[in-house]
């Protein structure tokens, strides 16, 4: 018998669940599971990667200095206070390895992201849930559970998978409210869907206790090369740092990126795309019978009566060459987040829910 065993905390993790991208005996299933782009990403980017794999045999930039330019360029930010990540998911593990460990606290909403909680336990911090209102970050609530062991509060805004979001007052009130040891995390993945939104740089800029992160994952479409960034203070900057890895990103993701951000005309398509159906889509859905928040991302919340009437729905949709996600996981069990995608998608699942719903209830 072993006695070989693993830092406290591991072995508590559930294992993310990405979203399906196949159903059994149906080819072509149409995936709206992962929240991806559905026009993918821009040809200057797709041309960046085909140029780079001319260089593959050499290391890449240990710096980032080129990407962190152009995302400093495009959104007026000082290249300097950027690092880049392996996506938001290796800066938020960053941020839980640097300032959480063994008797620490780190803050979580009810229906938040569920790699905050995977990568506080990875660290052996303890995760603490708090509840929200009506699927809604409750500020009061966050600062309520705050304690002398907190040491990192995370809220992705918009929210993932609700699609609601806070405004800048409350993320403002709610960065002045914490208390001094404790730094607060704005999650950003969606912050692009959101016409004239920072993702909360301003207030980065103006505090020493926020750092932001982001991703070109999902507008900029490039989820399969995992590229994020995180803005904040030179003291947090400093210590992210010196844990990231020299060669965390590949030479390829790099260019790729720096072409992406650069491309403003196709992020605007992009975003405009996704406004107008996520509208459609979301009426479409409503006037089926299946109520939604209003989201803000590239994705809609669809409720249902029960968790039964989701899960038979979603078994429905599959029927149909259709991957939505159920998200029980993130304590919505009567829920079905449903990626926004092109025309002929948005038209397909709005019928097809429709469909279900004539002999459902």
């Amino acid at each position: 018998m072993s006695n070989i065993t693993p830092q406290p905390g591991i072995l508590d993790i559930t294992l993310y669940q990405g979203g399906a991208a196949h159903v059994p005996g149906i080819a072509n299933a149409v995936k709206l599971s992962s929240n991806e782009n559905p026009f993918g990403p821009s040809e200057a980017a797709k041309d960046a990667f085909r140029k780079a794999s001319y260089h593959l045999h050499r290391y890449p930039s240990s710096d980032h200095a080129e990407l962190r330019g152009a995302i400093g360029e495009i959104f007026g930010l000082d290249p300097a206070r950027i690092l880049c990540g392996a996506g938001s998911d290796e800066l938020i593990s960053f941020l839980c390895q640097a300032y959480a460990g063994p008797g620490d606290e780190v803050i979580h909403t009810e229906h938040g992201f569920g790699m905050y909680r995977i990568s506080a336990l990875a660290n052996g911090a303890t995760p603490v849930e708090v509840p929200e209102r009506e699927r809604v970050t409750d500020v009061d609530a966050i600062l309520g559970a705050c304690t002398d062991a907190t040491k990192l509060v995370f809220i992705a805004n918009p929210n993932n998978p609700t699609g609601t979001m806070i405004g800048e007052g409350e993320v403002a009130r709610l960065a002045a409210g914490l208390p001094d040891h404790v730094l607060l995390v704005l999650d950003g993945a969606y912050a692009e869907y959101v016409d004239g939104y920072d993702g909360g740089a301003s207030l980065v800029e103006a505090r020493q206790n926020v750092v932001m992160t982001r991703t070109f994952s999902k507008l900029y479409g490039l989820g399969g090369l995992r590229i994020g960034w995180a803005y904040g203070p030179d003291h947090v900057i400093s210590v992210l740092a010196r844990v990231r890895g020299p060669f965390n990103l590949s030479s390829a993701a790099l260019a790729a990126a720096e072409a992406a951000v650069r491309d403003t005309d196709w992020a605007e398509k992009c975003r405009e795309g996704n406004t107008r159906w996520r509208a459609w889509l979301a009426e479409a859905l409503g006037e089926h019978g299946v109520p939604s928040d209003t989201s803000l991302g590239n994705f809609i919340l669809a409720r249902f009566a029960t968790r039964a009437e989701a899960e038979a729905c979603d078994e429905h949709l599959k029927s149909e060459g259709l991957i939505v996600r159920r998200v029980a996981g993130y304590n919505l069990p009567n829920c079905l987040r449903i990626t926004v995608g092109d025309e002929a998608s948005c038209r397909r699942v709005a019928h097809a829910v429709g469909q279900f719903m004539a002999t459902a209830r």
